[in-house]
């Protein structure tokens, strides 16, 4: 708990020294008290104060307003007679990361799993004055938990250790472009499912679901279900943020998981219980690797992630299929997380802050056309054309047999891409990238690549 030894008022732990506020906004505070008290709040940034009540059991909540972001230092007092002081805030722009080990790996790394640039970023972490971080413990809990730990943390060298990569690196991004300062609330769990971040009420209703297993010791405590939901996230419910990135899915994939549908739900009971509107949702593509036998396990969980992406509003989607090496074909926790930043970075800047001339959406199939022994495809999402003009990689096509050969595609007519197999007569189905590794080369003018796809529904 954020609170001196000798002060009534309680906040939870999201409130502490070196927090980032949401900018421009009624930020929301919440803590105990005495029953019936009166509590204050007076902050460095407004000469009035707000007073708010406490009920019967001591629990209180209000509303702040907050200015423009500012690199200024900010306090705020909380009492109800005896005053907590929260000291080095600052205003700017929040986001909340989440996800599973991909969202969770820090710039430290895992074993024999390293992040790209880390050592020059740490090096540098305390020129990043206006980044700040909270890392939520991971501790699964039966039922909603009111508190979490887990305290926001300034960049430094020693603190930027424990971020996670994914989140810093957006963080990074966002304060290069914007110049304000950047809050993350980084909120992950390695191996997570997506039903550990749904409650009881929804798991209830699939019957896949057997919630018996979130209090069952032999089962792995990462892929129980509603525990990071009760003991993780539903304490920070309501923290003001910007939106939402989501790195998740590894273990959910296969092709009847229903993962589009619990993900579609998910959103949807975050916003309503962030009660911000349809804040924006990003989804960071699960990256290329191999499962064991490189069959197509994982592609039909990227197919989900593009459907929610695309039918969700607000939402957005990073594809990640080049930014994995082919040496990592058996490592789930690929390097780069830097330009998954960078671009998840795009999509906010492009949608949320409204800033002209950045792409920000990958290219992606819209129709096919069968000419001879070739197959034309229009793709969307290529104002400019593509990286490249022939020998375009990650290709695969069938026939009536549904036996898939490796393919090649060139462009056609300026914004098509024609692809052809020598082992296909009669195409009737062509797939890219469509297996649990398999890299393309397929990108806009601007570098982003060709979502995953396939034409057919076998």
């Amino acid at each position: 708990m954020c609170s001196s030894v000798s002060a009534k008022v309680v906040l939870p732990e999201i409130f502490s020294d070196n927090m980032v506020l949401q900018q421009s906004t009624r930020v929301k505070i919440w803590g105990k008290a005495k029953p019936n008290a009166v509590v204050t709040l007076k902050s460095s940034w407004n000469a009035k104060s707000v007073t708010t009540k406490c009920d019967k059991d001591g629990s209180w909540s209000t509303f702040i307003s907050t200015p423009k972001a500012s690199y200024t230092p900010q306090t705020l007092k909380i009492s109800d007679g005896e005053a907590v002081t929260l000291s080095n805030i600052l205003i700017g722009e929040v986001w909340l990361c989440s996800g599973q080990s991909n969202m969770d790996i820090t710039l430290y790394g895992y074993w024999n799993c390293p992040i790209v640039n880390a050592d020059e970023v740490i090096a540098n972490a305390s020129q990043y004055k206006g980044i700040r971080c909270v890392t939520i413990e991971q501790k699964g809990a039966l039922t909603p938990q009111e508190n979490c730990h887990g305290s926001w943390k300034v960049s430094n060298p020693k603190n930027t250790l424990g971020f996670s990569a994914t989140a810093f690196y957006f963080a990074m991004a966002l304060n290069k472009t914007l110049d304000v300062p950047v809050g993350v609330i980084a909120c992950s769990w390695g191996g997570s499912k997506v039903e550990g971040w749904l409650p009881e009420n929804i798991l209830k209703t699939y019957p896949d679901v057997d919630l018996k297993n979130a209090n069952n010791k032999d089962y792995i405590e990462c892929l129980r279900p509603m525990i990071m939901y009760n003991g993780m996230l539903h304490p920070i419910e309501g923290y003001t943020i910007r939106g939402f990135v989501w790195y998740q899915g590894e273990s959910n994939i296969g092709k009847n998981t229903k993962y589009d549908e619990k993900l579609t739900t998910m959103i949807q009971l975050w916003r309503k219980e962030w009660n911000l509107g349809e804040l924006p949702f990003y989804i960071v593509e699960i990256a290329p690797f191999n499962y064991g036998d490189n069959g197509d396990a994982s592609a039909y969980l990227r197919e989900y992630q593009y459907k929610v992406a695309t039918t969700v509003p607000n939402c957005g989607l990073v594809c990640t299929n080049d930014l994995v090496e082919p040496y990592e074909q058996c490592n789930i926790h690929p390097k780069n997380k830097l330009d998954i930043g960078k671009r998840l970075s795009y999509l906010a800047l492009s949608n949320v802050y409204k800033m002209e001339g950045i792409e920000c959406t990958s290219p992606t199939y819209k129709s096919m056309e069968i000419k001879g022994d070739k197959a034309i495809l229009t793709i969307n999402n290529v104002p400019a054309g593509y990286n490249r003009m022939q020998d375009m990689e990650g290709f695969e096509m069938a026939g009536a047999d549904k036996v898939f050969h490796p393919a090649t595609g060139k462009i056609f007519e300026n914004f098509k891409i024609e692809v052809s197999s020598p082992e296909v007569s009669a195409p009737v189905a062509v797939r890219y990238c469509f297996r649990n590794f398999k890299l393309g080369n397929v990108k806009s003018t601007r570098g982003l690549p060709l979502v995953p796809f396939r034409t057919d529904n076998w």
